[in-house]
């Protein structure tokens, strides 16, 4: 009997788990409303938790519909995303306040996800997820199966979209060049001339000429990004393609690029990189996930996500492991390399071609 029990618990469990599954999107786009509502910039500016009411006041809507938005602002602070306190009195309205993930999304912060989270639910990304299986059976990548071009098209042609893209890609350079600065200590002091290679708007690499103003930065894009790019102290703008030529520098910054890309065209970047460096003393920075399929770190969860976003949104882009860094380094001329351990979600893999 006490066996039936424990299996019967047991399979109420498995169902609640695939219940929690299925509506899992539910988490993510509700978030991702409060993102859009700037929720977070608006308890943020008050410096303090505040009522829904005032939330809804500062909402750009004539009618802003308070029933929905405290439905919505339930389910977020179940999941820790806001806090809310209630008067001891039982008289007062309910208070919300942001929590340490909240923090997370505020504008205008250097730890700020806001932009990176709105691409990554934008309905390209999330749209082409309905195409996975189709992709499964007959090869092919989700993203084209859905929208008939690749990403890189569509944001070519949607200025909109390209925009969301850029601005995402740019938001988390404060964030990584903090954790940098403490982590990777000397790497960028003996360099006179930086390139970001493929650094969209160019976020990256004024973010570290501001730590570093004795490197020449040069971000490198395709010309539709980089006539976007503002303009940086410090920094220069090419604009060309990685797989045809890379400007040369002391070294070269690839983030979150090489993940994008199948190994065949891996390569050829990497080719491309070495070519652009000094033989004797050149060097490439590559921050990127560094995958660690049974880890138990605070980001392995997010990297085996991460490995089937890119699969299903870039044309063979994948997340790796140590040892296909390894051979992938090897193969493009850079057979020496460490790993450089910070406290992020990316590590930083410096390579060298001797």
């Amino acid at each position: 009997m006490e066996l039936l029990e424990a299996d019967h618990k047991a399979s109420l469990r498995g169902q609640a788990e695939i219940w929690r599954h299925m509506f899992a999107f539910v988490d993510s786009l509700a978030l991702k409303c409060a993102i859009e509502l700037q929720i977070p910039d608006i308890i943020h500016s008050h410096g303090r938790s505040i009522t829904l009411s005032q939330i809804i006041s500062r909402i750009e809507s004539p009618c802003p519909d308070i029933s929905s938005l405290e439905r919505i602002m339930r389910l977020l602070v179940r999941r820790n995303i806001f806090s809310i306190n209630h008067p001891s009195d039982g008289g007062g309205k309910p208070l919300y306040g942001l929590t340490h993930s909240s923090r997370w999304l505020v504008n205008g912060s250097d730890s700020n996800l806001s932009a990176l989270y709105l691409i990554e639910t934008h309905p390209y990304l999330v749209g082409s997820w309905h195409f996975l299986s189709q992709s499964v059976k007959e090869g092919g990548m989700a993203f084209e199966k859905a929208f008939g071009s690749s990403l890189w098209d569509m944001a070519s042609k949607d200025h909109q979209f390209n925009k969301m893209f850029n601005d995402g890609m740019a938001c988390t350079s404060k964030m990584l060049i903090r954790e940098m600065v403490g982590g990777y200590k000397n790497g960028f002091d003996c360099l006179r001339s930086l390139v970001d290679v493929a650094g969209g708007i160019g976020g990256m690499i004024s973010e570290v000429v501001k730590y570093y103003p004795h490197i020449k930065g040069i971000n490198f894009d395709l010309p539709h990004v980089i006539v976007t790019a503002p303009v940086y102290d410090g920094v220069s703008h090419i604009a060309g393609d990685m797989f045809h030529h890379i400007p040369n520098a002391d070294a070269l910054l690839l983030k979150w690029i090489l993940h994008d890309w199948d190994d065949e065209a891996c390569v050829k970047i990497l080719i491309n990189c070495r070519k652009a460096i000094p033989e004797k003393t050149g060097k490439i920075i590559i921050i990127d996930v560094v995958l660690q399929p049974d880890g138990n770190e605070l980001f392995d969860d997010t990297g085996l996500a991460f490995d089937l976003q890119m699969m299903v949104n870039n044309p063979g882009g994948k997340e790796r492991t140590e040892l296909q860094w390894k051979k992938l380094l090897e193969e493009g001329g850079f057979p020496r390399y460490k790993i450089i351990k910070i406290p992020a979600l990316l590590s930083i893999i410096e390579a060298y071609p001797e």
